[in-house]
């Protein structure tokens, strides 16, 4: 495999859906409608800058170079999180309520923060930063994927939908990575999901993603709010009904709602369905610190 290509695809893949995402979080789909976003805009940050989504994806992948060591994650976490380490900005922006009062905790040595394993606490932020895992787990065993999944999620998000959740999108990821079309994909995992080392009191809440065809659901239903499912459920359909990476991203913005972690999840599916030169050049020339993102993939790649 050509790891080079594949990790350089996922991490501009995600960081360029979250930039394309940061200026318009939160405006309605009416809004977009009226207002679509075509091309990265300037806010009241530079072109081309990312959010937390894509900086604490940089922080795994920068932490996986030396193995998985789930403590060093942690590190690379708080680093994030106190000094802006992998930031676009140079400081945390964008963190979530949840992710916040974790990482916070877990500066104060407290590991167990109650609120994580509330069932309100399953926003999208367990998914967000988790992709560069699949060049780690792949080639593992089913009950080890799921077990070092878990491990990663749990750092901020702890109810089991956040954590079935984080396991669908890993091991949808890898079946795009070993080359199955974004419908295979889809097909095994209404096959074979949820894995069996997982408890499934809450697999109801997926029934859109396993039992229908998300294909045929018009945009209307189509939820963007923050919660995890929603986030999924709209980056799948993303994937499912474009035909290339822009298409995927620039329709997962312009939902509305969540827009750079919508964006982010579906960049990351798409460009390792669609691969790194399916990405718009001129995207990858003005994303902040692409050289930095281009030397993180080199260093991963060879790690591995």
């Amino acid at each position: 495999m050509n790891y080079d290509y594949e990790i350089k695809s996922l991490l501009f893949g995600l960081a360029i859906g979250d930039a394309l995402g940061v200026p318009v979080e939160n405006k309605t789909r009416k809004y977009l409608k009226n207002y679509p976003i075509i091309n990265y805009i300037e806010d009241n940050r530079p072109l081309g800058t990312y959010s937390d989504d894509s900086a604490l994806s940089f922080c795994l992948a920068e932490s996986l170079i030396n193995g998985y060591d789930i403590e060093d994650i942690k590190e690379k976490m708080l680093k994030w999180f106190e000094k802006g380490y992998w930031s676009a900005t140079g400081e945390a922006f964008g963190i979530g309520k949840l992710t916040k009062i974790s990482l916070y905790d877990l500066s104060q040595g407290n590991e167990y923060t109650e609120e994580k394993y509330s069932i309100k606490a399953n926003g999208n932020g367990s998914i967000m930063r988790i992709a560069p895992l699949i060049f780690h787990l792949k080639d593992k065993p089913t009950n080890i994927r799921t077990d070092k999944i878990l491990r990663v999620v749990m750092i901020t998000h702890g109810h089991m939908i956040s954590k079935l959740a984080s396991i669908y999108y890993i091991e949808f990821l890898i079946q795009l990575i070993k080359n199955k079309t974004s419908k295979e994909a889809y097909k095994y995992m209404q096959e074979n999901f949820p894995p069996a080392p997982v408890r499934n009191e809450y697999i109801d809440e997926f029934k859109c993603l396993l039992n229908e065809d998300i294909i045929d659901l018009s945009e209307t239903e189509i939820k963007t709010s923050g919660y995890v499912i929603d986030t999924l459920e709209a980056s799948i359909w993303c994937l499912l009904t474009t035909n290339n990476y822009k298409e995927a991203v620039l329709k997962a913005v312009n939902l509305g709602g969540d827009t750079d972690t919508t964006a982010s999840v579906t960049g990351a599916l798409a460009s390792l369905l669609y691969g790194f030169n399916n990405i718009p050049k001129e995207w990858v020339e003005k994303l902040a610190r692409n050289k930095d993102i281009e030397d993180l993939a080199i260093r991963f790649s060879n790690s591995l």
